[in-house]
């Protein structure tokens, strides 16, 4: 009953947040209007700018922000116990998370849907722009390069879950063809589709789909890093509204309807337990993770790594380019605003909350032991977190696991509960995937158009004669963006030879920084927004703390990894990484640097609106038709 309860507790005060503070922050600060005209209407091309209704936006908004990290943060930190972890998803998500993605979307739709890195120039400097799209290049190419492995590693220890995903392709294109081309409601076909899923979920592994997913499920991590970078370019570059719009949308009826699920039988098993056992008894529901543990075997320091470890379930930087890459450009209302950015954040809160329970006491309901028994209890809870850990695949099969049992508590058999987790947790992997493409091109045209000369211009924008104009088309950037990932995913972990079976493993190599670096994003997305309504004489008392704490949190955390470690995470600079240590230590540099800008500036610019707030730098674009 404590396991629901807390299920419970959290979505209320989710709800109350969206009603309350989220209300708030969409009038009094924000002034959020029916009135404005969206980018998405006044820069209409059908490519990138296309409005849309409220609904899918959101559902692109929350498979794309969601990922992997709502799911394999949680289960890495209930390692410090389940409570510190629950605490700052719950009160992160409302105060932290959610602010910053609203913020960042709202920002950029003011400011025809450029990213917060590009908007950095205006409201801050230049030179706090490039800073910015420097380190957004970075990140996101270690995502794209690390993505295709994550989805590789579902499918090979899931294969149930490759034909649902790959399906969903050919039904998105047709939902985009109905909703676009056709002039079709949005109920019928959002029900088709969510029936078809499903269909594929209990009878996608039967007959000859299991043999051909079990024959997918063989392929090498490079060759579904280069399959999954091909299709991500044909993503990036089509019309949104052909496949990566719709393609999120569907995923989100399906992973939001599967959240209900999972919480259905959270319900079931807090009343009647578990699926019964070989002996007929049903298990007891209850939390057999620690509460609290500080310091468990071999795991760095609680204090600041659970609020690195637990990005995308609280805040994660990344969402600051969802929100100002993609959404921005979709949203055909000011107030749609606040459910897509505040909303989609609670509701991944809210997915982040379910994932602790599901390891914190799902698992307790039965996990298969290598000799083939049964564990229950605290038993099966030690089976999977006796020694700490941060490899994906039993993280990943704890919250598989856990999930699944609470489906199977209401009656659902295990081949497809086991399914359906793998379903969603490869379908989050590809839809940020997907959309990471498309925001690194847009990234790349945008930094490509800060290091253009002044001289490089003629009366109808950029000159085609400079080396850089390739960048600032859609197809060059985009091949740039795969390409750069694919070159680092190529490139084998350190102490593996260069072989075809490491290929597509080198995203590991700079995986270790994503975690500070991801949360980095977050505080200086938040001193864009911060800038953007002091000059507004606007409040910002409400973002001084996360500011401050998004901040320290990240730089404290790449310090301690470079320099200090401890005995069982020996420092970067100790393992003598000498990438790592070079890359984190320009990170830290570049953080001070702009850090050290915004405070110089701050006391001058108050009640400043910036010039061009609205034109400057996006006319050039569009007139060009980049």
């Amino acid at each position: 009953m404590e396991t629901l309860i807390i299920a419970l507790l959290a979505g209320f005060s989710f709800i109350i947040a969206y009603h309350t503070y989220g209300r708030w922050l969409g009038s009094k600060i924000f002034a959020l209007s029916a009135d404005a005209v969206c980018p998405s209407t006044r820069l209409n091309d059908g490519v990138d700018y296309v409005p849309t209704a409220k609904a899918v936006v959101f559902g692109h908004h929350f498979t794309s922000i969601a990922g992997t990290g709502p799911i394999v943060g949680p289960a890495i930190a209930i390692m410090w116990g389940w409570l510190p972890a629950l605490l700052w998803v719950v009160f992160g998500s409302i105060f932290i998370g959610a602010v910053h993605d609203f913020g960042a979307l709202v920002v950029s739709l003011r400011n025809n849907g450029q990213t917060v890195g590009d908007i950095a120039g205006r409201v801050l400097n230049r030179r706090v722009r490039l800073l910015f799209l420097v380190v957004l290049v970075m990140a996101l190419t270690i995502v794209l390069a690390i993505f295709g492995l994550v989805i590789a590693s579902v499918f090979r220890q899931y294969p149930a879950s490759i034909f649902p995903c790959v399906i969903q392709i050919p039904i998105a294109v047709t939902i985009g063809y109905l909703l676009y081309r056709k002039g079709w409601g949005l109920f019928l076909p959002s029900l088709a589709a969510l029936i078809i899923m499903y269909l594929t979920v209990v009878f996608g592994d039967l007959g000859i789909l299991h043999r051909i997913n079990g024959a997918l499920a063989e392929w090498s991590p490079w060759t579904w890093v280069v399959v999954l970078l091909i299709y991500s370019y044909i993503a990036s570059i089509l019309p949104v509204w052909t496949l990566l719009q719709p393609r999120d949308y569907i995923n989100s009826l399906q992973l939001i309807s599967a959240l209900g699920l999972i919480l259905v039988g959270l319900g079931c098993a807090a009343f009647a337990g578990g699926a019964p056992l070989s002996d007929g008894i049903r298990p007891e529901l209850s939390m057999v993770a620690p509460m609290f543990n500080p310091s468990p075997k071999g795991a760095p320091l609680i204090f600041p790594f659970l609020f690195i470890t637990i990005a995308c379930g609280a805040i994660s930087g990344f969402h600051c380019l969802v929100s100002s890459g993609t959404s921005s450009k979709q949203l055909k209302s000011e107030p749609d605003a606040r459910f897509v950015g505040y909303g989609s954040m609670l509701t991944e809160g809210f997915l982040a909350t379910l994932v602790i329970l599901a390891c914190a006491a799902g698992l307790g309901l039965g996990v298969s032991a290598p000799d083939g028994s049964v564990l229950v209890g605290h038993d099966a809870w030690v089976s999977r977190y006796g020694v700490w850990s941060s490899k994906l695949g039993p993280l990943v099969s704890a919250f598989v696991d856990g999930s699944a049992n609470f489906l199977k508590s209401i009656g659902v058999s295990s081949e497809v509960s086991v399914a359906l987790m793998g379903v969603l947790v490869a379908s989050f992997a590809g839809t940020t995937l997907d959309t990471a493409c498309r925001l690194q091109r847009y990234v790349v045209q945008e930094l490509a158009g800060t290091l253009r000369r002044k001289t490089d211009l003629n009366a109808s924008g950029f000159s085609d004669r400079s080396p850089l104009a390739w960048l600032q088309n859609r197809h060059g950037a985009t091949i740039f963006a795969v390409v750069t990932a694919a070159l680092l995913a190529a490139v084998p972990p350190p102490g593996m030879p260069w072989r075809f079976e490491n290929a597509g493993q080198g995203g590991l190599i700079l995986w270790p920084l994503f975690g500070a670096t991801n949360q980095l994003l977050a505080g200086l997305s938040f001193l864009v927004i911060t800038f953007y309504l002091w000059r507004r004489n606007k409040p910002v008392w409400f973002l001084v703390l996360p500011t401050i704490f998004m901040l320290v949190m990240p730089m404290w955390a790449m310090i301690w990894q470079i320099f200090v470690g401890g005995p069982d995470n020996a420092s970067w600079l100790s393992r003598k990484e000498w990438i790592l240590v070079v890359i984190g230590v320009s990170t830290i540099i570049l953080e001070i640097w702009m850090v050290i800008e915004a405070v110089r500036m701050f006391p001058r610019v108050k009640g400043v609106v910036e010039l061009d707030a609205i034109d400057s730098g996006m006319k050039r674009r569009v007139v060009a038709g980049v």
